[in-house]
């Protein structure tokens, strides 16, 4: 897993209205991306059991993504693989933090977009195209969750806007 660290990295940290024990609990049922993402169509488990747990995420444009999860940290965050089938994998790290009594959450992305390239090479094709792409998604994702948490009610569809690589 840490040979998949070895590439830029995109993160976003949200707060949001919930105590760790709910956020825990919504974030690790199965199928919970169908309530909560904006970019789901579907999402349904292969098997689930905690660090071993395997599921489908279909995204409203069609494209099927297998999260393959890795680690699991009761009630402060887990980390998985995702990608397609026979493809190449990225790094996803889910973290729970409280301060000052209040409870966030941070997702982060290891892609594996230009991963065996120089990391001087891949700065640019990162930062002009990657970053301000899976940063929008991030911020949506956890918005969905936080939006869930408050309404406690299924996001709509492209409720914080489409986005190009998923809607």
């Amino acid at each position: 897993m840490d040979n998949l660290k070895k590439s830029w990295s995109v993160g976003y940290k949200m707060k949001v209205d919930s105590n760790v024990d709910d956020l825990w609990n919504i974030i690790t049922k199965p199928g919970h991306l169908e309530m909560v993402h904006p970019f789901c169509k579907e999402n349904y488990p292969i098997f689930w059991d905690k660090e071993n747990s395997k599921d489908v995420l279909v995204y409203t444009n069609g494209v099927k993504l297998i999260r393959e999860f890795k680690s699991w940290n009761e009630k402060q965050g887990y980390s998985l693989e995702i990608g397609t089938k026979n493809g190449r994998k990225s790094l996803v790290e889910w973290k729970i933090s409280t301060e000052n009594q209040k409870t966030y959450l941070s997702i982060r992305v290891y892609t594996f977009f230009m991963r065996d390239r120089n990391l001087i090479l891949s700065f640019l094709p990162h930062f002009i195209f990657i970053y301000p792409n899976l940063r929008k998604y991030l911020k949506s994702v956890i918005g969905g969750i936080n939006y869930y948490l408050q309404n406690k009610k299924r996001v709509p569809r492209n409720f914080f806007g489409s986005h190009r690589w998923f809607s």
